[in-house]
């Protein structure tokens, strides 16, 4: 099975060069070996592959000589060449120049939405078929893992139902290439608070599950995760018009109820919430992150680092949406909702806050994934080295995920090889070189 490597931002699509093989590590080193035959374009049984780069990022620090044992989907081993123990028959693939680091962790994705400034978000949810959406969303997945994100946590199917589960199953079944998902399908909105609005004479779909009360509730959450809801959304705020601005949605209550109603059911739930309030009462509710937190308080995100919860700023999303709106970036003011998600972060950071990194990619183009990451160094005045762990071991243990996000024994073989040193810059992550899902190769050099 072949699959095409797309290209372009703001999804026009035109071939690359070249084809994008989902080879296992045997079929691969039969082809970039010197001698060997050239493989069949079926995986075959998976070999021992030693990957030798200049330096490997564990998901914590950088290590210079270091190497990485794959057996499998799985890594056996890691550490400075000379004191590994190899099995025999191992084959090396050398990556000089290349930092080996652990896949990529994208925390906030759509990947069912396109840029807005393709299409309105009204008119994605309106007027486009699902099967438009979802044929689109494979090129989504496939952009996204070959950026170098092998895992994405997809928050909400924005009208398209259910879809985001089938996407998951084509996914794991081998059936397109993609990134590993945790869906969250409908989300949850309270009447009236979302969209689109139309007239009021009209009643339209809406891009989420309308939920109130305790029965109404607890119904809907039951019914995302026996769909299979991997994690519930909640809006804790919103736009009660389409030219209003945000307030509360939930009581505090009703939130609660949300998280128990999921926690009972092994499920955790993430808030949408821009408002101090909206948050204060999320974090209160016990959700486990926080999305967007536009108008936090250094009052609310001291209640967060008290009560554990991270947030998931999503700076790249506003970004985009000003630029469309206009904003030239390098020559205009900040507009007045950049100049307040500063003001948010320089709070959280001061106040200690847990960070994931997403980028609320849809809004902006997927494949684009690094723009969170380039923007919070370069805008926001974190570190290449703290936006990394973010992107990889932070990611891996805010979401629950113990197999994957660093590079040590006994976790998933899923690694990405990328040009220079991304602990030190980290625009180095856009030269991804190799993509290694579960022991497979998706890209390399």
């Amino acid at each position: 099975m072949q699959w095409f490597q797309w290209s372009g931002k703001g999804g026009s699509r035109t071939t690359l060069a070249g084809r994008v093989r989902r080879w296992s590590v045997a079929a691969l080193l039969a082809a970039a070996l010197p001698g060997q035959a050239q493989p069949a374009a079926q995986p075959a049984v998976s070999a021992a592959i030693l990957l030798r780069p200049a330096a490997v990022f564990d998901g914590q620090d950088l290590h210079a000589g270091w190497a990485v044992l794959v057996e499998n989907d799985r890594i056996t081993a890691a550490g400075p060449v000379a004191q590994l123990a190899l099995p025999a028959g191992v084959r090396t693939l050398d990556l000089p120049g290349l930092t080996l680091l652990p896949g990529l962790i994208e925390g906030h994705s759509h990947l069912l939405l396109h840029p807005y400034n393709e299409t309105p978000w009204n008119d994605q949810v309106l007027l486009e078929s699902q099967a438009l959406r979802v044929a689109r969303a494979t090129v989504h997945a496939q952009r996204t893992l070959l950026a170098g994100f092998t895992t994405a946590r997809d928050l909400g199917t924005e009208g398209a139902a259910y879809a985001d589960v089938g996407l998951k199953q084509a996914i794991d079944k081998g059936i397109i290439p993609g990134p590993r998902l945790l869906v969250a399908t409908r989300a949850l909105v309270a009447t009236g608070s979302y969209g689109p609005k139309l007239s009021v004479d009209e009643d339209v779909p809406q891009g989420a599950q309308e939920a109130d009360g305790v029965d109404g509730i607890i119904r809907a959450v039951r019914e995302q995760i026996g769909k299979g809801a991997d994690v519930v959304k909640v809006y804790a705020d919103y736009r009660w018009g389409p030219n209003a601005s945000p307030q509360p949605t939930f009581s505090l209550e009703e939130l609660t109820l949300i998280v128990q109603t999921a926690r009972s059911a092994g499920r955790g739930v993430v808030a949408h919430a821009s408002t101090a309030e909206g948050m204060r009462r999320a974090v209160l509710a016990g959700v486990e992150t926080i999305e967007h937190g536009d108008e936090g308080t250094p009052e609310v995100f001291q209640l967060m680092k008290k009560r554990g919860v991270a947030l998931c700023p999503t700076v790249a999303a506003g970004d985009a949406t000003a630029q469309y709106k206009g904003w030239h970036k390098s020559q205009d003011p900040l507009p007045p909702r950049v100049q307040q998600k500063h003001l948010s972060m320089q709070a959280a950071l001061k106040a200690g806050v847990t960070l994931a990194m997403g980028g609320d990619v849809g809004v902006f183009a997927h494949g684009d994934n690094a723009r969170e990451m380039e923007l919070l160094v370069r805008d926001y005045g974190l570190t290449p080295l703290q936006v990394l762990r973010q992107a990889t071991s932070g990611n891996a243990q805010i979401f629950h995920l113990a197999d994957r996000g660093s590079i040590r024994p006994g976790l998933l073989a899923d690694l990405v090889a990328v040009v220079g040193d991304p602990t030190q810059d980290v625009a180095a992550v856009r030269q991804i070189q190799l993509v290694m899902k579960g022991g497979v190769l998706y890209k390399h050099p």
